[in-house]
């Protein structure tokens, strides 16, 4: 067939690099325009071929399942993230292959600390290899919107968990445990704590430390490593429930590390814990798969402390603004009473101060296209 003279010239985006495309000239399209981008060396250029491979059936979501053996991590995150939700077999398997999946018993608990349902949940996670045989495991936490903070009804609220409002958490992976000893040493060389053992959680560390920490895991991996900010931590720790707990209504020291000599709603006085902390994995994860988001040690996030959520950013972001030295500190630890581990507790400290009740989980973004 005659080409139409009226018709633009397609424009090879990939060929044209960073160069503006001709006068007159459209972006290379179809199906070939997009295995052409797929080859781009620019990630950024294979993150939105993407999401317009679904315009093409069977044979774009072919390419999607293709990338997901990309040697870019930013890039495979935009794959899994346009095929987590899909029903088809072969891609479940594909996505299997190379980001597994784990299953796990999810508890809940009434206001008196009986169990009153067990469920059987899934999650996605990739382990990260640090060398000398420690892996760290990041769980996939799908995106989602929910009321950060806490009712006026809810037991032993503080003013600083107010007003409750509506936040946006776009999908990022999280630390499945608080950070290892083990995982501490093979990055750091060192190891600060002061209940020894590999698998327990590293702490008396500071905000620093732990910022210092993300660098040197980035530097070693490739990847982008941070702290969670405030409202990813709680949305995490909540996986989409709206009770003061994950578990529910309360918790008991066969659930959670913590000093279970004051006890919660209607539970009955427990064991207390308030002796060190124990290895991670100990406990029952919530419904996202992260283990130990009550008690066992505090966890840093990377946001600056505001007295209360007027003015909160929305969008699952760290709230940077503000000339407030501390940092924001979540989820109580193995020492304190159980008022305090409430998925919307929130407390804070100078960055620069260690304490043996201090440790901190990592995330690492999912790029959506």
């Amino acid at each position: 067939m005659a080409e139409n003279p009226n018709q633009p010239r397609e424009y090879d985006a990939v060929k044209g690099g960073q160069n503006p495309p001709p006068i007159d000239a459209a972006v290379l399209g179809g199906i070939s325009g997009v295995k052409s981008r797929l080859a781009s060396p620019i990630v950024e250029v294979k993150i939105a071929a993407l999401s317009e491979a679904l315009k093409y059936g069977d044979a774009g979501l072919d390419l999607i399942v293709g990338v997901l053996q990309d040697e870019s991590m930013a890039v495979k995150f935009a794959a899994y993230s346009l095929l987590k939700d899909r029903d088809e077999p072969s891609i479940k398997e594909q996505l299997q292959k190379y980001l597994p999946i784990f299953d796990f018993d999810v508890i809940t608990v009434d206001s008196y600390g009986k169990e009153n349902s067990r469920s059987r949940h899934y999650a996605h996670f990739f382990a990260e290899d640090l060398g000398n045989g420690v892996v760290l495991e990041m769980v996939s936490i799908p995106g989602g919107t929910f009321m950060m903070g806490s009712p006026p009804t809810e037991e032993g609220r503080d003013c600083c968990e107010s007003p409750q409002h509506q936040v946006t958490v776009p999908a990022f992976f999280a630390g499945k445990y608080p950070i290892t000893q083990a995982q501490w040493q093979a990055v750091m060389g060192n190891n600060p704590s002061n209940f020894g053992g590999e698998k327990r959680p590293v702490e008396t560390v500071s905000w620093d430390m732990a910022v210092e920490f993300c660098g040197k895991l980035s530097q070693k991996t490739g990847k982008k490593y941070r702290l969670l900010s405030e409202a990813e931590w709680e949305y995490a720790c909540r996986a989409r429930t709206t009770t003061p707990f994950h578990f529910g209504e309360t918790i008991t020291p066969q659930l959670v590390n913590y000093d279970g000599c004051i006890p919660y709603a209607n539970a009955p006085e427990g064991l207390d814990r308030r002796c060190q902390t124990i290895s991670v994995g100990r406990f029952p994860p919530n419904a996202f798969g992260l283990y130990d988001m009550h008690g066992h040690v505090w966890e840093w996030c990377s946001d600056r402390w505001h007295k209360n959520y007027r003015g909160a950013p929305t969008d699952g972001s760290s709230w940077e603004t503000g000339t407030d030295t501390y940092r924001v500190l979540r989820g109580g630890s193995w020492y304190e009473y159980v008022v305090l581990c409430r998925c919307a507790y929130r407390y804070s400290y100078s960055a620069d101060f260690r304490c043996l009740q201090w440790g901190f989980r990592v995330a690492v973004a999912s790029v959506s296209p």
